[in-house]
């Protein structure tokens, strides 16, 4: 809790995690929440629904990172 009595937000990830919001992986890939939504939508980045929310496997941000680096490269 911070000095206000409300739960602070960490600033750093939990490396154990094997699910992530979708605000977490946006910070992991330094990008904005609606971004990350974006690439989710267009199914570049990986995500699953468990009843009414969204999670994003924790591996799948490294995983669209090396797919734009081939990309790049193959371009």
């Amino acid at each position: 809790m911070n000095e206000h009595g409300t739960l602070a937000t960490p600033t750093h990830d939990d490396p154990t995690l094997v699910l992530l919001t979708v605000e977490e992986a946006a910070r992991r890939l330094r990008i904005g929440r609606t971004t990350c939504f974006a690439l989710i939508r267009t199914g570049e980045l990986e995500s699953i629904d468990i009843g009414r929310l969204r999670r994003v496997p924790a591996d799948a941000p490294a995983e669209y990172l090396a797919r734009r680096r081939a990309a790049k490269r193959a371009a």
